[in-house]
């Protein structure tokens, strides 16, 4: 009994560990694809790309740390039922943190643009910007074609 407890438990923990490798290596798949990508929309030099690439990462890394550390729980407490139950008091604070968050996604774009000004130009940092809405929309192309 003890052995087939302990196969079922190890079978379980290996299948978890599976699907959490499968996240992270989709997640440095998707990393690398949006490199190549920016890298082409952009036409980096050698030189440009050894600065630019430090900078974005930093500022993809902060932001993705915002919308996944402040935004993302309220958000999913809101799904559902969520909203209908939330009283007003708690609807008032989760919108100003909301705000808070959309202020500070704000003012980090801000700090990439006078960051990469020197470096790349404003031209090329409108073309980022076209390259950014271009990757999303080919990563939910992708993602309608799975479903």
């Amino acid at each position: 009994m003890k052995i087939k407890n302990l196969l079922l438990l190890s079978v379980l923990l290996f299948t978890i560990m599976l699907q959490a490798q499968d996240k992270k290596d989709k997640h440095e798949q998707i990393k690398a694809l949006k490199v190549s990508f920016f890298t082409t929309a952009l036409d980096l030099t050698p030189d440009e790309a050894a600065k630019f690439w430090p900078i974005y990462n930093a500022y993809d890394e902060k932001q993705f740390k915002i919308r996944h550390e402040k935004m993302r729980p309220i958000l999913k407490q809101m799904k559902d039922d969520g909203l209908d139950k939330m009283s007003a008091k708690e609807a008032e604070a989760n919108l100003a943190k909301l705000e808070a968050a959309d202020k500070e996604l704000y003012n980090l774009k801000a700090k990439l643009i006078d960051d990469l000004k020197p470096v790349i130009g404003p031209i090329k940092i409108l073309k980022l910007k076209k390259a950014e809405e271009d990757f999303k929309q080919k990563l939910l192309e992708q993602f309608k074609k799975k479903e």
